[in-house]
Formats: structure tokens, sequence, C-alpha cells
């Protein structure tokens, strides 16, 4: 595939807005659909088109596979941390509103955020793994 040039081009074009949808799905995921799951995946198809066109091991330069193995369970951590710190502050396991004792709703605005980043962090990680684990199949 290296002497398509115009998919070469269209690609690293077309990469940042991938992104830019992905942090809109994101960070609008409070107010319509979307969310961390959706933003996840969309990242995590942007690192494959990544390496559809660009080849798995150029991929793989880019986003190595020991950060995803890191990202997978820091993500988790994010997710479980929000809840024990919820536990911590008196309020139940992800109550968010007790991230905030002043003002409950931006407490279960902020506990929400957290939980959707660490589900964003795991999902495009995860996905991001089994690609680059089918993909290398084949070597």
């Amino acid at each position: 595939m290296r002497f398509d040039l115009i998919l070469r081009i269209t690609t690293k074009v077309i990469l940042p807005f991938i992104l830019l949808f992905g942090l809109y799905v994101q960070f609008h995921g409070d107010f319509g659909p979307g969310g961390g799951f959706q933003a996840g995946v969309i990242a995590a198809a942007m690192i494959i088109l990544y390496a559809i066109i660009f080849g798995l091991s150029a991929a793989q330069r880019v986003v190595p596979q020991v950060v995803l193995e890191v990202m997978v369970p820091f993500g988790v951590l994010i997710f479980a941390g929000v809840g024990v710190a919820s536990l911590f502050l008196g309020g139940n396991y992800l109550d968010y509103s007790a991230l905030n004792h002043h003002d409950p709703a931006h407490g279960q605005h902020l506990g929400i955020m957290l939980v959707e980043i660490g589900v964003f962090i795991t999902v495009s990680g995860t996905m991001t793994i089994i690609f680059y684990i089918f993909a290398g199949r084949g070597r």
C-alpha cells in the first residue's frame, strides 16, 4: 500500500477530524447521544484506519502495544476510583453527588465526566489491542 498516495494523504488529512469528532462525542455525551464507549470506538477506529493505510508496524510505532496495555487498566482504575472516592466522601459507591457536598449537581456532572473518561480510555485501548492481535496473526 505504500504507493497509494491519494489514500495516504486523505488519511493524514482526515485523522485529526476523526479525533475531533471522537472528543465531541465524549464531551457531548452528557447532553445527547454519545459518551465514553462511543468515543472510545471512534478513537480506536482512527488508529485502525492509520494501521490499514500505513501498515500495522507504523501504527504500533505511533501507539505502542505497551501504551495500550497500560490504558486498559488505567481506565478501569479511574472508573473504580470515582466510586471509591465517593465512598470515602460519605456517599454510596458511584454516588456522584458526594463528590461535591456544596453543590451536588456539580458533583454529579464531575463524577459522570470522570467515569466516561475512564470508559473512553479502556474502550479505545481494548479495541485497538484486539485489532493489533488479529492483524498481527498472519506474521
